[in-house]
């Protein structure tokens, strides 16, 4: 049978990036067209991802630490929201934003497919998640 619950400390990781970020998808398909799917990441303290957006509506419940998330295709200290372990946020598709930690943090997300992640700044390899990102 598969598993049918996690908590921040259990999840089998399935991504590690050389960035030091964490990506697992825990069910469903997230390249299937209106497939629903649900990963976990997880931010060590001190990571911050740039600017980007997802291509569907993302709703994350911050299992473990702070999440720090602000709107704008600049990353901007004064925009972040503080979200503490227990708090639900909904992040619009094609929303461009940024976020991060000061300290260990995961989060539970839940999407539909087809889910992509395009950065501002085509540059940047992205994080655990992110196709084609650099893998430690």
């Amino acid at each position: 049978m598969q598993n049918t619950s996690w908590d921040p400390d259990t999840v089998a990781w399935q991504e590690i990036a050389k960035d030091g970020s964490k990506y697992a998808l825990l069910e469903g398909v997230r390249g299937q067209d209106g497939d629903p799917f649900t990963y976990a990441f997880s931010i060590p303290a001190g990571f911050w991802d740039p600017p980007h957006r997802h291509t569907q509506t993302a709703r994350v419940f911050v299992a473990k630490g702070t999440l720090y998330l602000g709107y704008g295709n600049i990353e901007d200290e004064s925009l972040l929201q503080a979200f503490p372990a227990g708090s639900l946020v909904i992040v619009p598709a094609h929303a461009v934003h940024f976020d991060g930690s000061h300290e260990d943090a995961v989060i539970f997300g839940c999407a539909v497919g087809p889910w992509r992640t395009i950065y501002v700044h085509p540059t940047y390899q992205g994080s655990a998640g992110t196709p084609g990102q650099p893998l430690a």
